[in-house]
């Protein structure tokens, strides 16, 4: 499989998983979501927010047109549960496009950014990009194990079920 159809693949799954937890974290009661579980960054909400500031804020930026933006990776960028669900689901699907637009090339670059300290930073290309959507998947997990700790249904995200989905259609 070249990178390109590599990462497509991660994207897809991106936006399913992302999809598929955020419907698992439309059911839970605003008092649950808000609650301080000891996750990183708190609560599911603090967790999300995360996503919506590593994932959209910071890398696809860094990406799609080599800006380098500040923001905390603690901010609460969106307070609103429904408005931050949309976020997250409108920037998972704008990973595709931009992957499929990029050479084959591309993949084999080096990523140059500024971090969050003002540093220049230059990294692998890919294994950056495969960093962005291990990350979600990490944060995820997290938000899935909060889930159960709260006594409500955590949605099963492994990678192989969407590979399934994708074969029977």
């Amino acid at each position: 499989m070249d990178a390109r159809t590599h990462f497509l693949q991660l994207a897809r799954y991106n936006v399913w998983a992302t999809q598929r937890l955020l419907d698992a974290v439309a059911a839970v009661s605003d008092a649950d979501y808000r609650q301080d579980v000891g996750l990183f960054f708190g609560s599911i909400h603090g967790t999300l927010n995360h996503l919506l500031v590593g994932e959209h804020m910071l890398w696809y930026p860094r990406f799609a047109s080599g800006t380098s933006p500040t923001v905390a990776l603690n901010a609460e960028v969106e307070p609103d549960r429904g408005r931050l669900a949309q976020a997250l689901r409108g920037g998972a699907a704008n990973w595709l496009p931009l992957i499929a637009s990029w050479p084959g090339e591309r993949f084999d670059g080096a990523l140059g950014y500024t971090n969050m300290r003002g540093q220049a930073v230059r990294l692998p290309f890919a294994a950056t990009l495969a960093h962005v959507f291990n990350h979600g998947t990490h944060h995820r997990g997290q938000v899935t194990a909060a889930l159960t700790a709260l006594g409500h249904t955590s949605p099963e995200l492994d990678l192989v079920y969407l590979l399934q989905e994708e074969s029977k259609a």
